[in-house]
């Protein structure tokens, strides 16, 4: 019997049976087979999710051979890519046609179909998440139909169904929205925490992208500032990348880690030492270069959006419970903000939002931690990220979305059976 199991080691599944498909017509074979065998199909990406949103419980779909950049059109300024192709992938083969997405997040390795559907962002631009730069995407439903939806063709559909958690199809291509390659220029700087609260919204305001992480338990923030520059590229050397990204990013943090998981009491005077050692940088690349990063620690992740005029209060009432809890915590929490989307179940759907986001790593339990903060989220209105840590039901995720029954209607009439239903789903959406 095959196993799955996501990144984090979170959440294992059993499927009952595994397809690669090569096609679409290779994926409707799927979902009648399901249908006929009143099981339930998924096609996991690379198991990015903290969540058991693309578990399997019956059929597994690969998506390895739905890999690939299948068309550009330059007058319309799109890209077509199959959905199984990783956004490391397609990040590259955009660079070498000369194109780019206008923003993404700071991981690469997901899947398209994967990031998509749960709403995968960056910070800042004029669009905030992958799946608002979708121009168009084909699934099939859970009666085997196969729908190509866009602004004008099937436009319900599309307005579910660019977040759809897997939900409502599979997918099997999507096409984007893209730019000529344009360089990106990243400045990084250490703040205080009044002055980095006092100035965030002015930092906002005054560059395409920022983002700033927070140390808890010290007054020590990074910023990071990414803006468009029509300069010449002046990226890191390949050893100040290894030097930053690998080795002080990765390497170094998960041995201060390791020596918190140990001595748990050492956590706040690392993360002290750890923000006093931030240092200035400024580099430029193309943009995928820029905005991504590795990630080799091992860790649990929960991220809320909470309304974007309601976010710093969000943000100082967590830093209260923090310095309170008596928890110590050894990871930075990230602070990014999106505009407003027109996506059902996007968590900046008809908002601009704030991204709160908190880490913990593998080995220390986060479970308080996040229940804790969550606890004051949900106060503001917030939002959790549908690939990341939460306790929320369907109950009370319903009223936190206005366009709920909407994307509901649009479930009920692709997936009337709830072939492409799981644990998760259930628990989110409702059977």
């Amino acid at each position: 019997m095959t196993s799955w199991r996501n990144w984090a080691g979170l959440v294992s599944a059993s499927p009952t049976e595994v397809r690669t498909p090569r096609d679409t017509d290779d994926v409707v074979a799927a979902v009648e087979r399901a249908r006929e065998r009143r099981t339930t199909v998924k096609m996991p990406g690379t198991g990015h999710s903290f969540t058991g949103i693309a578990a399997p419980e019956g059929i597994m779909l690969s998506p390895g051979q739905l890999s690939g950049i299948v068309a550009v059109d330059r007058e319309q300024m799109t890209a077509t890519a199959l959905a199984g192709t990783p956004l490391r992938v397609l990040n590259a083969s955009l660079e070498t046609l000369g194109l780019s997405l206008h923003n993404m997040g700071d991981i690469a390795e997901q899947t398209l179909a994967g990031a998509t559907s749960t709403g995968t962002h960056g910070t800042g631009g004029l669009v905030g998440s992958l799946s608002a730069q979708i121009a168009g995407l084909e699934l099939v439903t859970g009666t085997g139909e196969v729908v190509q939806a866009s602004p004008t063709e099937h436009p319900e559909v599309f307005a579910a169904a660019r977040v759809g958690l897997g939900a409502l199809g599979i997918l099997t291509s999507l096409t984007f929205r893209v730019e000529p390659m344009f360089t990106l220029e990243a400045h990084e700087f250490p703040m205080r925490w009044d002055e980095a609260l006092q100035r965030f919204d002015e930092l906002v305001e005054s560059n395409h992208h920022f983002e700033m992480f927070w140390f808890p338990h010290s007054e020590c923030v990074q910023a990071k500032a990414n803006n468009r520059t029509v300069d010449d590229a002046e990226p890191l050397s390949a050893f100040r990348r290894w030097l930053d990204d690998e080795f002080l990013s990765n390497t170094v943090f998960g041995l201060a880690n390791k020596v918190g998981n140990r001595w748990s009491g050492a956590i706040p005077r690392i993360n002290r030492l750890s923000g006093r050692a931030l240092s200035e940088r400024t580099y430029s690349d193309v943009p995928h270069k820029v905005f991504t990063s590795p990630r080799t620690v091992v860790f649990r992740e929960m991220e809320y959006a909470v309304p974007r005029e309601a976010g710093l209060s969000a943000l100082r009432a967590v830093r209260r419970w923090i310095d309170a809890c008596g928890i110590n915590i050894s990871f930075p929490i990230e602070v990014r903000t999106t505009p407003a989307d027109d996506i059902a179940l996007s968590t900046a759907s008809g908002r601009d939002s704030l991204y709160l986001a908190f880490h913990m790593n593998a080995q220390t339990d986060h479970a308080a931690y996040f229940r804790g903060v969550e606890d004051i989220l949900r106060e503001y209105d917030g939002r959790p990220h549908w690939g990341k840590l939460h306790t929320r039901t369907a109950a009370d995720l319903e009223p936190a979305y206005p366009r709920w029954a909407e994307f509901q209607a649009i479930r009920d009439r692709l997936d009337p059976d709830r072939i492409f239903s799981n644990d998760y789903l259930r628990r989110v959406l409702g059977p």
